[in-house]
């Protein structure tokens, strides 16, 4: 399996991928094992081929397995049933850049077939006596070299230099998986706030001291610093659905008190008197997804979109006004809508007579956190040019 090295919430989100290919046999093997209300695709879901699949594909470096099966399919979350019927390879998670894969109808049913690229393996040193190759992790390797002083030597480790490719692009949401987040009226409002920076600073940032109003409770040392952000509105109801906490900062107390004082271990941007503080907290965060369409019928819309953009397309982080009390969970997926324009009918016998088209399918977005009432998104496609207030609704 290819090796993967990042650094940071990425790197552990790589990994736990990595982890979850390994262990799963196939994506059907995953379908098995779905969270609680999660559907199980079985045989007798018929499986709705895109209508202008290739014949053949061949894997380039940057595909993701959903783009992958959304060349072939329809409905990419039926990628599980299409591979089932493909006994050539044990596990569809690990496909490389390189690697072909050719589609086929057999007695009226689509099947998948696979050409493997070569793996090129690396050359171990002829003068090294160890070298440790990804199956002795595997196994439990127990045979080491050892020197005649009884200690161990040196290894050299194995890796393949090809990585395969991912479920989806995990660098895009990883900065959301943590912050920001959404709260509260009450919860950031009443939460510590700055006061004043040691030293003769106006602002702050990395490195800096900064003083904090109450904060006497030293069993979480790490904490956030937030900023209120934008606050979201059911664009149908005008209810107030929950507030961004803008993610500021990070921070470690260093004295409890009335102020306390925090040390800023890492800033996104400048850190301002009235800046909010709240403690690091143990999330339920999904990292692996198993995507598929909700169990009951969601109908939203978009209304907001972040990362500081206003254009929305693929791989645009987006916020809908629908969440855990909706029934969402992390790898639910939903249609995305184009309201249809109103157009004026000239040779209708009533004079200024209007037609509203119908709404058109523009997209496909998969929910990676879901919040009590709003959830965040990822733009998984894009057929034309998306903006806030388009519609959402199961497929």
């Amino acid at each position: 399996m290819a090796f993967r090295t990042l650094t940071g919430l990425v790197a552990s989100l790589l990994i736990s991928l990595s982890v979850w290919a390994d262990d799963q046999s196939a994506w059907s093997g995953l379908a098995r094992n779905a969270p609680t209300g999660a559907r199980t695709w079985t045989a007798r879901d018929e499986i709705q081929v895109n209508p202008s699949h290739p014949d053949q594909y061949t894997v380039v470096k940057g595909d993701t397995l959903w783009e992958l099966s959304g060349k072939f399919l329809k409905h990419p979350w039926q990628w599980p049933e299409l591979w089932g019927r493909n006994s050539q390879i044990k596990n569809p998670n690990l496909i490389y850049p390189g690697d072909t894969i050719y589609f086929s109808m057999v007695d009226g049913k689509p099947q998948l077939s696979l050409s493997r690229s070569e793996l090129p393996q690396t050359q171990a040193v002829s003068n090294s006596p160890c070298v440790l190759r990804e199956e002795d992790y595997k196994y439990g390797r127990k045979d080491f070299a050892v020197a005649e002083d009884g200690k161990l030597l040196p290894c050299i480790r194995e890796t393949n230099l090809k990585q395969a490719i991912r479920l989806i692009p995990v660098e895009t949401i990883a900065s959301y998986l943590s912050s920001p987040k959404v709260v509260g009226e009450d919860e950031l409002a009443n939460a510590p706030y700055i006061v004043a920076f040691a030293g003769e600073h106006i602002i702050a940032g990395t490195g800096d001291h900064v003083y904090v109003r109450s904060i006497t409770d030293s069993k979480n040392p790490a904490h956030t610093i937030y900023r209120p952000g934008k606050t979201y509105i059911d664009p149908e109801s005008g209810e107030i659905l929950g507030y961004e906490a803008q993610y500021i900062a990070d921070s470690l107390l260093q004295q409890t008190g009335d102020p306390a004082t925090l040390a800023v271990t890492k800033a996104a941007g400048e850190i301002r008197t009235g800046d909010r503080t709240m403690p690091n907290t143990e999330e339920d965060i999904a990292l692996n997804y198993f995507p598929r369409p909700p169990e009951q019928s969601v109908k939203g819309s978009i209304i907001s979109v972040l990362g500081g953009v206003s254009q929305i397309g693929r791989y645009s982080v987006v916020v809908i006004n629908k969440g855990a009390t909706d029934g969402l969970l992390a790898g639910h997926e939903l249609e995305i809508y184009k309201s249809g324009k109103v157009v004026r009918d000239f040779y209708s016998p009533t004079k200024s007579d209007t037609v509203t088209l119908p709404d058109e399918v523009a997209g496909t977005l998969m929910v990676f956190r879901p919040f009590e009432r709003v959830s965040y998104a990822l733009v998984m496609k894009a057929t034309q040019a998306l903006h806030v207030l388009d519609k959402v609704q199961t497929p």
